[in-house]
């Protein structure tokens, strides 16, 4: 006998929005977190967040919000951590989704019973929970384990290693020698943290990445490739985007940046008013990729040493599903093919929200997920056949390498074009 008709995994913005369609579909779940209150990696110091004091959002608040719970309009374009994780315990309370979330619960194992149904186990504060339920959705992130250069650099490095995962605050670096070493948007606000309090601040990326102003010709950033978005294909905006930051900020080379190897909107963006600024006035020291340690010593790609005693690694965190059986994870959850990046194609009831990686934001992305998982189990959105899935999936991803190469693209979406997608797949399942 069925417990539960869904059982979601995590209780951030992936988790919340679904709970809040299902709700609106008047499907009832029950919600397994491990944090001690809902937000995800917004509540800084939760048991998976890799959030720290200096976070803000790296895409505007318009570009951001839920579309039926708007950000307060006086609050600044782009917010801070603290009023990103209030905002998401508002829509928890507003919509009355705190009731269906058993906190303090990490999920340990989804099995898929001879019946078809899902049997779930979790740990909690009154230990061991096994739970039934008709389907299971997936919506924990993708931004908890971290990952390290595999394999490592040659040598023993004797400074102190730290992950961005664990980093909380600037007082971490406080006068340090510090080897800040990626190029996404952690890596950028790390070493600017760093260059106001360490000795001296390094940057070392490995390969090029566009540096995107937070703003461009007095608008937030990303408003300009949204409008042109709803005209133009990705190639043609490609070209107007690299124009539009040729004339803002120029050529990374231009700050001693490796030039990007990719076109913009082939990866995600890297976003920082503050970067380019603090490597013009000597504040951080651009280096290329490591070549091997010596002691407290780094040898770098174009023969320069520096002395360290500070690594910090922002290099990216492993897509990791531990609870589930591997034989449902095609090799791995970051090469998954899903349907619409939300149905599993072998196994129904089984479905993810939240297991991508957007050009643009995460949440409106996880809320049009999550209506078409709410719609699928309301019984008013039929998926199609899956022979159709599996030949979508296939186009899709030989779509997706041709733009973003072996980078991941099982989970690449383009923000604005997915949620056209999303929008008009759902109206086609109801009327399938």
């Amino acid at each position: 006998m069925l417990e539960y008709r869904v059982v979601v995994i995590g209780g951030g913005p992936a988790g919340l929005a679904t709970l809040k369609a299902l709700a609106d579909a008047g499907v009832p779940a029950i919600c397994f977190d491990a944090g001690d209150r809902p937000g995800g990696l917004w509540v800084i110091g939760g048991p998976h967040s890799s959030a720290y004091r200096t976070l803000h959002l790296n895409t505007s608040r318009t570009r951001t919000e839920f579309a039926d719970f708007p950000m307060p309009a006086d609050w600044p374009d782009y917010p801070g951590h603290e009023r990103v994780a209030g905002y998401l315990a508002a829509y928890a309370g507003a919509f009355g989704l705190a009731e269906s979330i058993r906190s303090g619960h990490v999920v340990t194992r989804v099995h898929r019973a001879p019946d078809g149904t899902w049997e779930v186990t979790a740990e909690g504060p009154q230990g061991t929970v096994e739970v039934t339920a008709e389907a299971v959705v997936v919506a924990n992130g993708h931004n908890t384990v971290p990952r390290l250069p595999d394999p490592p650099q040659p040598g023993e490095p004797a400074a102190e290693q730290l992950h961005s995962h664990d980093y909380r605050g600037p007082e971490q670096l406080q006068g340090r020698r510090v080897l800040v070493v990626g190029g996404g948007n952690s890596a950028m606000d790390i070493a600017v943290d760093a260059s106001h309090v360490a000795a001296r601040t390094l940057l070392s990326v490995r390969r090029g990445v566009w540096i995107v102003p937070k703003y461009l010709f007095g608008r937030p950033s990303d408003t300009l490739n949204g409008a042109l978005a709803k005209r133009l294909p990705w190639r043609v905006r490609q070209r107007i985007s690299q124009t539009m930051l040729r004339l803002a900020v120029g050529p990374p080379q231009r700050y001693g940046l490796p030039a990007p190897t990719h076109g913009f909107l082939q990866d995600h963006p890297t976003l920082s008013d503050a970067l380019l600024p603090r490597i013009t006035h000597g504040e951080i020291a651009v280096r290329p990729a490591i070549t091997r340690f010596e002691g407290d010593e780094v040898v770098f790609e174009d023969g320069r040493k520096d002395s360290i005693d500070l690594i910090v690694w922002c290099t990216g965190y492993r897509a990791d599903l531990p609870f589930l059986d591997p034989a449902l994870l095609a090799g791995g959850a970051d090469r998954l093919p899903l349907f619409r990046h939300v149905f599993h194609l072998d196994a129904p009831g089984l479905m993810f929200v939240g297991l991508m990686q957007s050009t643009g934001a995460a949440f409106p992305v996880v809320e049009a997920q999550a209506r078409l998982v709410a719609g699928h189990l309301a019984g008013t959105y039929r998926l199609p056949p899956p022979d159709r899935q599996r030949d979508d999936c296939a186009a899709e991803l030989r779509a997706a390498r041709d733009r973003w190469g072996e980078r991941r693209p099982a989970m690449r979406i383009d923000f604005d074009a997915y949620l056209d997608l999303a929008a008009r797949e759902l109206d086609e399942g109801r009327k399938r």
